[in-house]
């Protein structure tokens, strides 16, 4: 249950990441509150998830998810840069996350 809960952290720190962008420095009403409320997830889920998995380890998986999904998210819905040096770098990061589960 302690991976599954800081998997879908991990997800919910891409969230607050791209609410963050969008809310424009705390100008935009909506995205402001979609940040904090995922904020505050993202971080009682890692909170839970550390009682099962040790802190190296968890804070590294939910970084790593939270990395790769942000970048994915900016990749594909944001027009940011799809270069193959990008996407090799963010398969190393990927590697790393299933690496640190695999030898948990």
């Amino acid at each position: 249950m302690a991976w599954l809960v800081l998997v879908i952290s991990g997800l919910l720190e891409t969230a607050w990441a791209i609410a963050l962008d969008r809310s424009a420095g705390f100008s935009r009403p909506i995205p402001s509150v979609v940040f904090a409320l995922t904020l505050v997830l993202s971080m009682a889920g890692l909170a839970y998830a550390l009682r099962d998995i040790p802190v190296g380890t968890g804070y590294a998986v939910w970084v790593g998810i939270g990395a790769v999904g942000t970048a994915l998210v900016g990749m594909l819905a944001l027009g940011e840069s799809t270069s193959l040096p990008r996407i090799l770098c963010l398969s190393l990061v990927v590697a790393g996350v299933v690496g640190l589960k695999i030898f948990h």
